[in-house]
């Protein structure tokens, strides 16, 4: 059985009915009491960021998940319809077994949806993403004192903080892990 010697980034593991992948771990020996390990984990299902400490050489539970790449058709009224890109079988998830990425997605764009055991833990989106914007206010020229940007409506829905100089039309990328502006695209 695998240990904490074993930790490696991004690996998932299982405890308290739970998988988790590990974001990031440091090994600690104090000169006083025994070495132990910090570590940062994100649960799959629920995105939630957890840190916990373990015994250093503690055994832990590898969790088995798979990856499968699968294309966003379209939304339905209650979620969104994938289709597997091997064997195009679809798929119809809700928008909370999505989570936040949901907000950034537009149709064609591919994903990875994660299961395990079977069962459906989550969708994990690409890190950053390009969408159009659909409306946003025109800037003020000389108003960046303040550098905090104006709101912007994507073509998914979604609003974002973005500089004064971007206006309707232009297409930016957009981090799917945070929801904030990273840059003008192409």
């Amino acid at each position: 059985m695998p240990t904490t010697a074993d930790f490696k980034n991004g690996i998932t593991i299982q405890f308290d009915n739970e998988v988790y992948q590990l974001l990031e771990f440091q090994h600690v020996k104090p000169g006083k009491g025994g070495a132990f390990v910090r570590t940062k984990l994100k649960a799959i299902r629920t995105g939630n960021v957890l840190e916990k400490t373990f015994r250093a050489g503690e055994k832990i539970e590898l969790a088995h998940v798979t990856r499968q790449p699968m294309q966003l058709l379209y939304r339905t009224g209650s979620g969104m319809q994938f289709m597997n890109m091997e064997t195009f079988d679809e798929l119809e998830l809700p928008e909370a077994t999505v989570g936040e990425a949901a907000n950034f997605l537009k149709e064609g764009i591919e994903v990875q949806v994660i299961t395990h055991e079977g069962t459906i833990l989550g969708v994990e989106a690409p890190f950053t993403v390009e969408l159009k914007v659909d409306n946003t206010a025109l800037g003020v020229r000389g108003d960046t004192a303040t550098g905090s940007g104006k709101p912007a409506t994507l073509e998914t829905g979604a609003v974002v903080q973005v500089p004064f100089f971007i206006s309707t039309g232009d297409v930016i990328k957009v981090d799917t892990r945070t929801g904030k502006y990273v840059e003008r695209a192409g």
